[in-house]
């Protein structure tokens, strides 16, 4: 998919010269890197709000530290037993999501949690 959005973003004439990743800014694209990282942010905030029908239980935890600094629902991994928690949520999307200001996290509805995000 990557490769198709190179040979995609070259073919615009006055882009043409420009590296790969002056290319996406000038045309404001997210890398697929991004957009998976920010799918699994999204299905976070719904696992977390209870609004997936999905039973993960056991993926996340509350970090009960009561010293937060970034937001109020910082998330702390448990050891996993199987390779499809891992590849569900692996490490850094946790630190990001820690990393994430609260009035991101504490949204109400989904799109308000995406529009925050965008704009983060």
């Amino acid at each position: 998919m990557e490769k198709i959005q190179r040979k995609a973003t070259k073919m615009i004439p006055e882009l043409r010269n420009l590296s790969y990743e002056r290319r996406f800014q000038r045309l404001e694209l997210i890398s697929l890197e991004q957009r998976r990282l920010r799918g699994q942010l999204i299905e976070t905030f719904k696992y977390l709000n209870g609004l997936n029908n999905v039973t993960l239980e056991g993926l996340f935890e509350r970090d009960g530290n009561v010293r937060i600094r970034n937001n109020s629902q910082k998330l702390s991994l448990r050891n996993f037993k199987t390779s499809q928690a891992i590849k569900f949520f692996p490490d850094e999307n946790a630190a990001t999501w820690n990393q994430l200001p609260d009035n991101i996290v504490s949204a109400g509805i989904v799109n308000t949690f995406k529009n925050r995000l965008h704009k983060c």
